[in-house]
């Protein structure tokens, strides 16, 4: 079977002490090879987590422990491909996302090439956010699965706690390397390796063992001093200046408009600091930009046609989920963990704070099935970009009319709960429901953004004749 990978995401990090809240924040645009992949957000409970793993794109089977932990999942909705869970939020509040795909060069795969029957994306999120009882357990149990199944694919993963953010980048076929986020610090990355300044001997770090000898041994850093990962295990190409640094770029710009950078910047800093404590609302705009108020917007009007297609936005056609897994401080555990999250392209959605302490999901957002059904949110997501994008200017006002009425709703039920949940005898069950409200919520503005794009836009129809004798 070709295996079948979505290799356009972008990931934002915050650690705690960089968030408008304490909270530890990972987020990630899912994006697809193509503009539709059905997806599901489900809760995924111990019962029903396989006991025997068998991967679907490549030959890896495998015996999993028999005591897993409940948690989120955005898998695929359509079988065929394997589970590609995507992200989630486990029982102990510790959040993964998996994956970002990223560059390598010819060095480092010359010397460790990729394994056709290892592990990918289908595959980490399943085997690994179960089992896991804090961010750098993620990173060991991970970083212990590829060294001993290896990969067929090269890609960034992220996991967090109530205290810690770790970023992880596999490097070729069994190696990999991972950082813990500052606590003060915010990442923004696109699909190339990212990693850069790298200290083997820090409790900040982890990687392969061998790492640093096979570096020295087959000569593979191009630096006098030091190790830059970025510039050992990856890529400087032109594509990188027109597919992945604009991105980045873009997002430090947005949060350090005082760097003097280019979007063609080869060497775009990893960890980087603002002194703008950064929310929820800060990585979901990131996350749906398109260069706005740049030559670069293809919405915008300040550039030539060739501007606006230099570079790849942010927010595109490909985006299949965006979810923003937030780690929370200010309240009790059982509340802690929330499961931000937007189906179909971002320019039209809106992120939902579904907590993720629960047994099951909203049945609008749970129910995705391969057959185009507006009552479903993945497919109405959908339905509503792709009417946007039709006449942006148009609708433009309309759509952040709907973002900011809906975030503000469901915070408003969330600080009930927050405020309401101690009191109940079955904490769960409360939970889903006002999860459900929520999704109700998105559901009823949202037909209500769709009947304003009507009446809009039908009065523009090319098929119209006006007789006024």
């Amino acid at each position: 079977m070709t295996k079948r990978i979505k290799g356009s995401c972008t990931t934002i990090l915050a650690g705690k002490a960089a968030t408008i809240d304490g909270s530890t924040l990972i987020a990630r645009n899912e994006d697809g090879a193509g503009p539709l992949n059905p997806q599901k957000f489900v809760v995924v409970n111990p019962e029903d987590q396989p006991r025997h793993y068998q991967a679907v794109l490549s030959s890896v089977s495998m015996e999993l422990p028999d005591n897993p932990m409940r948690y989120t999942a955005t898998p695929d909705a359509t079988d065929g491909h394997g589970i590609w869970a995507g992200a989630g939020i486990n029982s102990e509040n510790i959040a993964m996302t998996a994956t970002e795909t990223i560059t390598t060069n010819s060095r480092i795969l010359g010397i460790d090439p990729l394994v056709e029957n290892g592990l990918g994306e289908e595959d980490f999120t399943t085997l690994v956010l179960p089992y896991i009882h804090s961010a750098r357990e993620g990173v060991e149990r991970l970083g212990a699965l590829i060294t001993e199944y290896g990969t067929y694919e090269t890609n960034g993963m992220a996991f967090s706690d109530k205290d810690e953010v770790w970023y992880f980048e596999s490097i070729a076929g069994h190696h990999w390397a991972a950082i813990k986020i500052p606590d003060d610090a915010y990442v923004v990355a696109p699909n190339r390796f990212n990693i850069d300044d790298f200290e083997f001997d820090s409790d900040d770090t982890m990687s392969s063992t061998d790492l640093e000898e096979l570096i020295n041994k087959y000569h593979l850093n191009p630096d006098q001093e030091g190790y830059n990962l970025r510039h050992i295990f990856g890529s400087a190409t032109i594509k990188d200046t027109r597919y992945n640094n604009p991105r980045a770029w873009y997002g430090q710009q947005y949060f350090n408009p005082e760097m003097d950078t280019s979007p063609l910047d080869q060497d775009l800093p990893f960890i980087c600091r603002t002194d703008k404590k950064i929310s929820v609302e800060d990585v979901k705009w990131v996350l749906s930009s398109h260069y706005q108020n740049t030559v670069y917007d293809p919405y915008g009007t300040l550039g030539t046609d060739e501007e606006k297609e230099l570079f790849r936005p942010i927010g595109i056609n490909r985006n299949q989920e965006l979810h923003i897994l937030q780690i929370r401080n200010d309240v009790p555990a059982e509340i802690a963990g929330i499961h931000w999250l937007a189906f179909g392209p971002n320019t039209f959605n809106a992120v939902v704070p579904f907590y993720s302490n629960v047994k099951d999901t909203p049945k609008n957002y749970k129910n995705t099935t391969g057959e185009t059904d507006p009552t479903n949110i993945y497919w109405l997501g959908n339905i509503m970009a792709l009417m946007g994008d039709a006449d942006f200017p148009l609708y433009e006002d309309e759509e952040n009319i709907f973002e900011q009425n809906t975030v503000a709703g469901c915070r408003n039920l969330q600080i009930k709960a927050d405020q309401e949940v101690a009191n109940q005898t079955d904490k769960q069950a409360y939970l889903e429901d006002i999860n459900n409200q929520m999704a109700d919520l998105y559901q009823k503005n949202a037909n209500r953004l769709l009947g304003r794009m009507l009446a809009l836009g039908e009065p523009k129809m090319k098929l119209q004749f006006t007789l006024n004798d």
